[in-house]
């Protein structure tokens, strides 16, 4: 037991050093996130290792953080590219571009996508929706959660329906601007993931919402 508390002590520093002995707070962002990647990669990597570890347990989790921390710093940086172009194509201050390190969301309110109790799109959209699109199709190798988003308003029942298939029209229009249908995951979550308060109404427009989670895949 204290042997594999070592070890995985052990990892985690390494990862840290690994992925550079900069002080976080002196990076830009994208460096950042970039250095962020090559961490959890490194721990990721150094825990597999220790787990199929043969006869030198320490030097399987150290290979593993480097390939880990290596492979991590590399999917930091593509999404930080990513990232960048998304904001330089996308000019609608309504859209939300999150970096978590990991994964990209591209978050768009209710209010820019659909009317009340419509799953139609708004034409309005239809240019931020086709960059979003030229996006994926210039970095093809992740797959993409399209989920749907509604209010605690009415039956949850309807709200999960409603929520699909607005998800379902979102990925329907990347599709009808190239990006492969296989990449696409349209999933519907109705009122079970609010990231507001629903007792106000400006909780509820925060909640109503359909995001584009982009993971990458190597």
């Amino acid at each position: 037991m204290f042997q594999t508390r070592t070890l995985l002590l052990l990892t985690t520093a390494g990862a840290f050093a690994l992925a550079g002995c900069t002080d976080p707070a002196n990076l830009p962002n994208g460096a950042q996130k970039t250095q962020e990647g090559a961490i959890i990669g490194g721990v990721v990597g150094g825990l597999a290792g220790l787990a199929t570890a043969g006869s030198n347990p320490t030097k399987s989790a150290l290979l593993g953080a480097a390939a880990g921390a290596a492979a991590g710093g590399l999917i930091g940086n593509r999404l930080d590219q990513q990232e960048a172009a998304l904001r330089q194509s996308i000019n609608n201050s309504n859209i939300q571009i999150v970096n978590t390190g990991s994964e990209l969301k591209v978050i768009m309110p209710q209010g820019i996508l659909f009317a009340t109790d419509s799953a139609a799109v708004n034409p309005s959209i239809y240019g931020d929706l086709g960059a979003l699109a030229t996006n994926l199709t210039q970095y093809p190798d992740s797959v993409v959660e399209v989920v749907g988003h509604t209010d605690n308003t009415g039956a949850a029942a309807y709200n999960q329906t409603l929520s699909l298939q607005r998800a379902q029209s979102v990925a329907s229009i990347l599709v009808s601007n190239g990006v492969p249908s296989n990449r696409l995951v349209p999933i519907g979550r109705g009122e079970d993931q609010p990231i507001a308060s629903n007792l106000t109404e400006e909780g509820k427009a925060q909640n109503r919402r359909v995001e584009v989670i982009i993971r990458p895949t190597a």
